[in-house]
C-alpha cells in the first residue's frame, strides 16, 4: 500500500475500502475472541457505505482538510487490521475498545471537514460516530486465555502498532496533528517531528513557515504530562539549532506558558527551567521573565527543591535574572536573599539604599531574618549607617531594625561594633541626625537582651543619663534596654552602679508618667533594681511612691503593671513593721485578695508572674511573730488562695504560698489551745476535731493545714519533677511534727502517702531540702508502724545517700539508718 500522502483523494478512499474490507474479514475468520469481534464486524462494517458516499462526491477532491482527515482514518484503521490478526494478547480486549474510540475520534475530524456534505452523509456520519465513541466492552464477561507467549505477543503487536502510526506519518500530517491531534495523534506527531529535525529533513524556515514553535506553546497548556515533557524537550533542541528560533521564543506570551510548567511534574519542570536558562543568554527573555507572576517564586522554590538537576538550572537562571535591581527584590520577598545582599556589598549607592528600604519594609519570618544575617547582610548595612549619608543611614538603620528582631543577629550586630555608634547618634544633637534617633535606641533595645552587651561597661550609664533628653518613644526604648540589661544574671555590678549613679531618683518619677509605654518600662526596670536591695529600698520609695504603687495596683488595665507593682512592694523588707503597718493602713491586703481572686483562670506569663508578686506578698501579712497580722490575713480570705496556689501556681508561686502556710500553721497549736477555752462551755462538733492538732480547728481562727485542706497538694508537688518548692513544702509538713503533735502528724502526712514523696526528696532534692527531709523521716520513722512499713524502701535511698551523698548529710543520714536498725548507734558515721 502506498503511503496516502502520495494519493489523491479518490485513491485514499479507495484505500479505506480495501482496509475495512480486510479488518472484517479477519473479524469474521479468528476462532477466538468471538463476541468482541462479532462487534468489531458490524462497527467496521458501517464504514462502508460512507466511504463509498465520500469517493463518489466529487466536490471533495480538492479539499485538503478533508483529505487529511480521511487519512487520519485510515491510520485507526491500519491498527485495527495489525490488532484483530492477534486477537490471543491478554489486554486484547482494552486495546480494541482503544482502537474504536480512536476510530470514533477520528471519524469526528472527517465530520468537522465535511461541510458540504448532504444532511443524509452527516445522518450517517454523526450516527456512526456515536456508535463508536459509545462502545464499551464488558471485561469481566470476555474470560482471559493464558498462552504462553502472551507477554511476547502483547510487546510485538504494541511495536507494530506504533510502527503503523509513525509510518503513516508525513511532514504535512506531522504539522497538522501538532496543531489539531488528540493526545495519542499528537504523541507521534512529536516523535516524528524529532526525528525529521534531527535527520535534517526539516529546515528553520518550514517551522517558521508552519508556525510550529507557537504551535508548541500553545499545546503545553492542554496536553497531557508526558506530551507537555516532549514538547518542551523538543522546543529544547529548536531553540538550540537556531538563534532565530531562540528569538521567537522570546515572546512574553511563550514564556508564560513555559513558567507555568514550572509546577508540573518534576521531568518537565526540570526540562521547562533548563529551557528558560538556554534562552536567558536574550536580555529580552530577562527582562520579561522577571515580570512574568510567579516565575521567580516558582524558580526559588526549584532552587530550594530536591532535584539537584533543576535546582543548578534555577540558580544559575536567578543569577543571570538578578542584574536587575527589580529582579532582586522579588527574589528576596520570595525568600531568596543573597542577590539582595550582595547588591548591599558591592552595588551602587543607590542599589544599597533601594535594598536596605525594601529590607527595612518586608514582613520577615525568623528563618529570613536568619537567611539574611548567615548570607552576611549585617555588616554592609552597618557600614551604610556608619559611613553613609542620611539617606543611606536611615535605610541601613531601618533595615537593621527589622533584622535585629532575631536573637542570632543580635550578637552579629555587637560584633559589628554598633553599639558605640547607636549611642553616639542618640547624643548627637544635630537636627539632620534626629530622625535616625528612633530606630537607633530600637535596636539598641534588642542589642540589650544579649550578655555580650555588657562587655561595654558603661553602656548603661550612658544609657541613663539620655533619658530625660529624650523623645517618649526613644525614653521607652532606652528603659526597655537598661531593664534588659539590668536583668542578666552577671548584671549585679552593673545594677550597683545603676544606682549609686542615682537610678532610683531618676526612675520613680517615671510613675507618674500618663504615657502607659514609658511607666510600664520604668516600673519593669524598677522592679528588676528593687530585688537586690530590701533595707534601702523604704528608704528610696518613701510613703508617697508606696502609696503610688499601690494606685497603680487599683487602677491599672495591664496585668504586668499590677505585677510589677506589687513585685516592689514585696522586696520591701519583711521585718519592717512601719512598712507593714502603711501596706495595711493602704489596705493592700484585701486589694490583692480581690485581684486574686478574680484573676483569669487561663494561665500566661503574666499572670504567673502577678500571682508571684501576690504570694511574696502574703509572706509578709502571715508574719508568725504577729498572730494579730495573720489573723488579719485569714480573715480576709488569704489561706484558701495560697492552698490554690499550691496546685495551680508555677514554681516560685507554690514555694511562696507554703512558705506562708508554713508560717500559719507555726500558731495552730497554741491557737487550737485558746479557742479550746474560750470555747469550753460549747463542746465542738465532731468535723471540728483535728486529726493532727487534737482539737477544735477552724481555718480562719487557728490556721490548720489540715483543715485547709494543703497537705494533699503539698504532697502532689514532692512528687512532682520540679524541685523549687520542696524546701518550703518540707518546711511546713515539718510544723505538723513539733512537740506534742508529732505522732498525730506523723500518722497523717502517712495517711496521705507523704513518706513515699518524701524519699523521692532524698534521692534528687537539693541539699537544704534533703536535711528537712531526713529530719521529717526521723520523726515519722520514731512510729513503729511506719518503720515496718516504709522502712525497707527508706533503706536503699538512705544507703545510696550514705556512700554517695553530700558529706553534710552523712550524720543525719546514720542517725536514721541507725533508727532503722541498719547502722549501730556507735557508727563511725555519726
Amino acid at each position: 500500500m502506498k503511503h496516502m500522502e502520495e494519493l489523491g483523494f479518490t485513491e485514499t478512499v479507495s484505500e479505506l475500502k480495501g482496509l475495512v474490507h480486510e479488518v472484517i474479514s479477519l473479524a469474521q475468520n479468528s476462532e477466538t475472541q468471538r463476541e468482541v469481534l462479532d462487534e468489531v464486524e458490524i462497527l467496521v462494517g458501517k464504514f462502508d457505505p460512507i466511504l463509498d458516499d465520500l469517493r463518489d462526491n466529487i466536490k471533495f477532491k480538492d479539499h485538503p482538510p478533508l483529505k487529511k482527515a480521511v487519512e487520519s482514518l485510515g491510520l485507526e484503521l491500519k491498527r485495527a487490521e495489525v490488532l484483530v490478526k492477534k486477537p490471543e494478547t491478554k489486554s486484547f480486549t482494552k486495546q480494541v475498545e482503544e482502537v474504536v474510540h480512536d476510530l470514533g475520534r477520528s471519524l469526528g475530524l472527517v465530520l468537522l471537514a465535511s461541510l458540504e456534505v448532504s444532511t443524509d452523509l452527516k445522518d450517517k456520519i454523526g450516527a456512526l460516530h456515536k456508535d463508536l465513541m459509545s462502545t464499551r466492552f464488558d471485561m469481566s464477561s470476555f474470560p482471559s486465555t493464558s498462552y504462553d507467549s502472551g507477554v511476547v505477543s502483547e510487546l510485538e503487536i504494541e511495536e507494530e502498532i506504533q510502527e503503523v502510526k509513525r509510518v503513516c506519518f508525513g511532514i504535512d500530517d506531522v504539522a497538522l496533528q501538532l496543531k489539531c491531534g488528540d493526545d495519542e495523534q499528537l504523541k507521534y506527531a512529536l516523535l516524528e517531528l524529532n526525528e525529521l529535525i534531527g535527520d535534517k529533513r526539516v529546515s528553520s524556515e518550514w517551522i517558521n513557515d508552519e508556525g510550529v514553535i507557537p504551535i508548541l506553546f500553545n499545546r503545553l497548556g492542554s496536553s497531557n504530562s508526558d506530551n507537555r515533557l516532549s514538547i518542551v524537550q523538543l522546543l529544547r533542541t529548536i531553540a538550540s539549532d537556531n538563534a532565530d528560533n531562540k528569538e521567537m521564543m522570546a515572546d512574553v506570551g511563550l514564556l508564560s506558558a513555559l513558567v507555568k510548567v514550572l509546577v508540573r511534574d518534576e521531568e518537565e519542570r526540570r526540562e521547562a527551567v533548563g529551557l528558560l536558562l538556554d534562552l536567558s543568554g536574550l536580555q529580552a527573555v530577562r527582562r520579561r521573565l522577571g515580570r512574568i507572576q510567579g516565575c521567580i517564586v516558582m524558580l526559588v522554590a526549584l532552587l530550594n527543591g530536591d532535584d539537584a538537576v533543576a535546582s543548578h538550572h534555577a540558580g544559575k537562571l536567578l543569577k543571570a535574572l538578578s542584574s536587575n535591581t527589580q529582579n532582586a527584590l522579588h527574589m528576596a520577598e520570595a525568600g531568596y536573599f543573597k542577590p539582595l545582599v550582595q547588591y548591599l556589598k558591592e552595588g551602587s549607592d543607590m542599589s544599597k539604599i533601594l535594598m536596605a528600604t525594601a529590607l527595612s519594609r518586608m514582613e520577615l519570618t525568623d528563618q529570613s531574618r536568619a537567611s539574611l544575617g548567615e548570607d552576611g547582610a549585617i555588616e554592609p548595612l552597618v557600614r551604610m549607617f556608619s559611613t553613609g549619608k542620611l539617606e543611606a543611614k536611615l535605610s541601613a538603620l531601618s533595615a537593621l531594625q527589622n533584622l535585629s528582631n532575631l536573637t542570632e543577629n543580635i550578637q552579629r550586630l555587637i560584633s559589628s561594633g554598633i553599639v558605640a555608634s547607636l549611642l553616639q547618634l542618640l547624643f548627637s544633637v544635630t537636627s539632620v541626625l534626629m530622625t535616625l534617633r528612633e530606630p537607633a535606641s530600637a535596636i539598641l533595645a534588642r542589642i540589650a537582651q544579649s550578655e555580650s552587651v555588657l562587655v561595654n561597661h558603661d553602656v548603661a550609664q550612658q544609657m541613663l543619663s539620655l533619658l530625660n533628653l529624650s523623645s517618649p518613644v526613644i525614653q521607652n526604648h532606652l528603659l526597655q534596654a537598661l531593664n534588659s540589661i539590668a536583668s542578666h544574671s552577671r548584671a549585679s555590678r552593673v545594677r550597683r552602679k545603676m544606682k549609686e549613679n542615682g537610678a532610683f531618683q531618676l526612675l520613680l518619677p517615671f510613675l507618674m508618667e500618663t504615657n502607659i509605654k514609658i511607666r510600664s518600662s520604668a516600673l519593669n526596670l524598677l522592679y528588676t533594681l528593687s530585688k537586690d536591695l530590701p533595707e534601702e529600698l523604704t528608704d528610696q520609695l518613701g510613703e508617697t511612691y508606696i502609696k503610688i504603687l499601690i494606685n497603680i495596683i487599683l487602677s491599672s488595665t495591664l496585668d504586668s503593671e499590677k505585677a510589677a507593682a506589687v513585685g516592689i512592694l514585696g522586696h520591701l523588707p519583711i521585718s519592717d513593721k512601719k512598712v507593714t503597718d502603711m501596706l495595711k493602713r493602704a489596705n493592700l491586703l484585701p486589694i490583692l485578695v480581690s485581684l486574686m481572686t478574680s484573676k483569669s483562670e487561663i494561665s500566661t506569663e503574666t499572670t504567673c508572674w502577678l500571682v508571684e508578686s501576690i504570694t511574696g506578698v502574703f509572706i509578709r501579712f502571715t508574719n508568725p511573730s504577729d498572730k494579730k497580722l495573720q489573723l488579719y490575713s485569714a480573715e480576709h480570705g488569704v489561706i484558701p488562695l495560697l492552698v490554690k496556689s499550691l496546685s495551680s501556681g508555677s514554681s516560685v508561686a507554690k514555694c511562696r504560698a507554703a512558705t506562708s502556710l508554713a508560717q500559719l500553721s507555726q500558731n495552730s497549736s497554741s491557737l487550737k489551745k485558746l479557742r479550746a477555752l474560750r470555747w469550753s462551755c460549747v463542746p465542738p462538733s465532731a468535723d471540728a476535731i483535728c486529726e493532727v492538732h487534737g482539737g477544735h480547728c477552724v481555718v480562719k481562727s487557728t490556721f490548720c493545714l489540715v483543715k485547709a485542706g494543703a497537705i494533699s497538694p503539698m504532697i502532689q508537688i514532692l512528687e512532682g519533677k520540679e524541685r523549687e518548692a520542696d524546701e518550703a513544702v518540707l518546711g511546713a509538713l515539718a510544723t505538723l511534727l513539733h512537740d506534742e503533735i508529732w505522732e498525730s502528724g506523723s500518722n497523717y502526712i502517712a495517711k496521705k502517702s507523704g513518706i513515699p514523696a518524701i524519699l523521692k526528696v532524698l534521692e534528687s532534692g537539693s541539699i537544704k531540702a534533703q536535711e528537712k527531709a531526713l529530719w521529717i523521716l526521723e520523726k515519722i520513722f520514731e512510729v513503729e508502724e511506719h518503720r515496718d512499713k516504709y522502712g525497707e524502701s527508706a533503706q536503699v535511698v538512705l544507703i545510696d545517700l550514705a556512700q554517695q551523698g553530700d558529706s553534710r548529710l552523712k550524720s543525719a543520714t546514720a542517725k536514721l539508718l541507725a533508727q532503722l536498725e541498719l547502722l549501730q548507734v556507735q557508727s563511725s558515721y555519726f
